[in-house]
């Protein structure tokens, strides 16, 4: 019986470090694996083109145009505190497109001179407003002149005096 019994002061065996190295391994080549099968355009599309091009061949530009607005000049404010928005912008259009909007132009400006009165001074002086404004000027631009005529609004210049 004295042999069938195991010494307590015996050191327990160490657990084997294999299934974690093959983990491991796996892992890395699994994830290798994935970005180069997304990255090539094996998964989720796109082409591997895409990322090789030449850098001497360069794409065409989209077949578009811009709309200029004239500057508006907003007084914000009232009484003794009145200050004034100098506001610049251009509407991009697709060039089949851009006598269509010059011809609405009129209408735009309108729309952009009663959103912008509209506006509280507190909130032209956040420095995330342009975004926001902008959003909200192209919807309304958007409305005005139809659905597919403008595909975006370019504030060139914002000056708050």
């Amino acid at each position: 019986m004295a042999e069938a019994e195991e010494p307590q002061d015996a050191a327990p065996q160490k657990k084997s470090k294999k299934p974690l190295i093959i983990g491991l391994v796996l892992a890395l080549l699994l994830g290798g694996g994935g970005f180069y099968a997304t990255w090539s355009g094996l998964i989720l599309g796109g082409s591997a083109d895409e990322h090789a091009s030449p850098e001497g061949e360069v794409g065409e530009l989209p077949d578009i145009a811009f709309v200029p607005v004239d500057p508006l000049v907003i007084s914000l404010g009232s009484g003794g505190n009145v200050r004034h928005l100098r506001f610049t912008t251009q509407i991009e259009v697709g060039a089949a497109h851009a006598a269509e909007v010059q011809m609405l132009l009129p209408r735009i400006v309108d729309v952009l001179n009663g959103y912008m009165r509209a506006v509280e001074v507190a909130q032209l002086e956040d420095p995330a407003a342009l975004v926001r404004i902008r959003a909200h000027l192209l919807r309304r631009i958007q409305i005005v002149t139809g659905e597919g005529r403008v595909r975006d609004l370019l504030v060139t210049e914002f000056v708050l005096n």
